[in-house]
Order: C-alpha cells, then sequence, then structure tokens
C-alpha cells in the first residue's frame, strides 16, 4: 500500500505543543536551533542501526529509513531556504513535495550507513548556517509557495519540530514493529 500524502498545514505548531509527539517549539532559546539540529542528526544514527530500519511498521506508515531520508532532504532544503533568507529580500521558496522526492529519491532502497552519514554533513552544514545568524538577521522573512511568511526565528522554531517529530514517528514504529 501507498502512503498517503501528508497535506497538513504544520505552521500550527509555531502557535502550541504538537499534540503528536509534544514538542513545544517555543520552549527554547532561538539560537539553540543550531546545537539541537546536531543532537537530532546523532539520534538518526542510533536509529538507522535498528536490524528493522528498512521495514515499514504498517503498509501506511514510513520505515525508520524512509523517515531518514527524508530528515537528510528536509535539512538540506532548509539549508538552502536559510541562505536565500539571509542572502536576499524577502524570497519565495520553489515547492517541495515531499511524497514526490520519496519517490523520486527510492528512500526505500537507501543504505542506512550512507544516509547517516548524509545525515550528519547536512545537519553539520545546517546548524552551522543557524549558528551564524546575527541579532538583527533573525526578523528577516521567506515565504514558502503557498503564500505563509516565515521570518528567521519562526523558520527555525517551524523547522526544528519536522526532525524531532520524526524521530517519535521512528520511536512509535518500532514499538509496532516489536509487538
Amino acid at each position: 500500500m501507498a502512503i498517503e500524502p501528508d497535506t497538513k498545514d504544520w505552521t500550527w505548531v509555531l502557535d502550541k505543543p504538537c499534540d503528536e509527539c509534544g514538542f513545544e517549539t517555543s520552549a527554547f532559546p532561538r539560537d539553540q536551533v543550531g546545537r539541537m539540529t546536531r543532537e537530532n542528526a546523532s539520534r538518526w544514527r542510533e536509529l538507522l542501526v535498528h536490524p528493522r530500519a528498512k521495514d515499514r511498521p504498517t503498509d501506511d506508515r514510513w520505515s525508520a529509513l524512509e523517515y531518514a531520508c527524508h530528515v537528510r532532504d528536509v535539512f538540506r532544503l532548509y539549508d538552502e531556504r536559510l541562505e536565500m533568507m539571509l542572502e536576499q529580500d524577502g524570497p519565495h521558496y520553489p515547492n517541495w513535495d515531499q511524497n514526490e522526492a520519496a519517490v523520486a529519491g527510492r528512500y526505500e532502497a537507501a543504505d542506512p550507513l550512507i544516509v547517516s552519514d548524509e545525515i550528519d554533513q547536512a545537519a553539520d552544514a545546517l546548524a552551522t548556517r543557524f549558528d551564524s545568524v546575527g541579532p538583527s538577521q533573525w526578523e528577516r522573512t521567506g515565504f514558502r509557495s503557498d503564500g505563509a511568511r516565515f521570518t528567521i526565528e519562526s523558520f527555525a522554531r517551524y523547522f526544528i519540530h519536522d526532525p524531532i517529530h520524526h524521530v517519535d514517528d521512528v520511536e512509535k514504529g518500532y514499538a509496532l514493529l516489536e509487538r
């Protein structure tokens, strides 16, 4: 069975804790996103050595490997978007279809060890860019293809929820596989 595309607008996580993973995007200093990104990347390395990393817990839910590929691509995409926000005034990001990326990138066929290395590299690049944001830059803006407006601060908080949420997804998936 194919994964049903997620079409939700997750920007609500900027206003309240996530009902699914419990993460609260306003509960940390904005300048900690770089550190949090690196910590999240190290967690993915642990998750991908699991012997069932390639197994889907249910037909309609991604495997740990597929989530990891998505997170790697999110790190890369957000690095590009953050660079745009730092270098351009009010850039508009091109659309990115995460479901299309999963199919085109053949997430299910990736090598977990290679993906771990790629996550580390992409996370470090993005974290370094977040660490470089100066005090006067946090209010710079950018726009998603659907018109959603972000400052670098709201962009950072919105971003970090995604990889943290997916660690929770994988942990729940492993629990299902162990039943």
